[in-house]
């Protein structure tokens, strides 16, 4: 249900209860009344909502609770710190994807408790795409030492990857992508001589002059203001304005690039990316300028 939550921008929240509740029943009969029930909260909900699940944590017992903090099918950001606070009061691993994140809007990886993060370098680090920065608690380093069933993925070894980087033996795993690593060491610099609060501020100031310039424009966000992501726009489409003709004229003749909706958003929203090094103000401006002109001419 959470990525159904998570399209229609609806934001779930879980709220655990006393660990000695018990539920006796038809195991199929509670998960269908439970589904239908998060299914009609999740459908009849605004965008921007929040639906509390309680007792979901503490009845299903779940060694790990993952969920993504950028979520770019919707433009909706995840907040963190509370849903980390009922994943460890639930004795479960808490497991984010900053792909898009990163780089953009603050990641507190030790304030907020993340056990297990993962993200990517080609979204708000402006670094070449292929290397995915890992990083993990000792709860979960703990985890992994103590699993009792080997690995099905030689790629996905986890304990093979720690041994290969830092192992007393070295340990064959793969052949390193060096010219990747020199890359990222690079966009990391960049980052860090721009500064992660002036990086911060850049996106979300960069997001707030297109937001102005799209909602002059008859645009509507998806996502209320407080579960923006500055770094990746969902709009509602205006009447004037068609998906595919639209995005396929921006893409031929002014050279630029915007993502279309995913599943229900599919031909109704545009996904606008302000990411990393293409966040600046005359990307926005000449995004803004064709529009314009698309409009007078529609």
């Amino acid at each position: 249900m959470l990525p159904i939550a998570e399209q229609r921008g609806v934001h779930l929240t879980t709220d655990p209860i006393d660990p000695e509740v018990r539920f006796v029943g038809d195991r199929r009969q509670l998960a269908s009344g439970l589904g239908n029930l998060l299914e009609n909260a999740v459908k009849y909900s605004e965008r921007g909502d929040a639906v509390e699940v309680r007792a979901a944590l503490a009845s299903c017992c779940p060694k790990l609770l993952a969920i993504v903090h950028a979520e770019t099918s919707t433009g909706v950001l995840q907040p963190l710190e509370e849903i980390s606070g009922l994943t460890h009061d639930s004795g479960a691993l808490f497991v984010v994807d900053a792909v898009t994140s990163l780089g953009g809007v603050d990641v507190r990886v030790d304030d907020w408790g993340i056990d297990a993060i993962y993200s990517g370098t080609q979204k708000c680090l402006s670094a070449p795409p292929g290397l995915s920065p890992v990083t993990f608690s000792p709860a979960a380093l703990e985890c992994i030492e103590k699993r009792k069933v080997k690995p099905q993925s030689w790629y996905l070894d986890v304990g093979m990857v720690r041994n290969y980087w830092e192992g007393a033996k070295r340990t064959y795993h793969h052949t390193a992508p060096i010219s990747a690593n020199y890359a990222l060491h690079e966009a990391l610099r960049i980052v860090l001589e721009e500064g992660l609060e002036a990086r911060f501020e850049r996106h979300r100031r960069n997001h707030e002059r297109l937001r102005d310039g799209l909602e002059e424009l008859g645009f509507r966000f998806v996502v209320e203001p407080e579960y923006r992501l500055p770094q990746l726009n969902t709009v509602w489409l205006p009447d004037w304005l068609k998906d595919g003709p639209g995005r396929a004229r921006l893409l031929e003749e002014y050279n630029i690039e915007v993502g279309g909706g995913l599943g229900d958003f599919a031909g109704k929203v545009w996904r606008i990316g302000l990411m990393g090094n293409s966040s600046t103000p005359n990307h926005v401006d000449m995004l803004l300028a064709a529009l314009r002109r698309m409009r007078d001419e529609a």
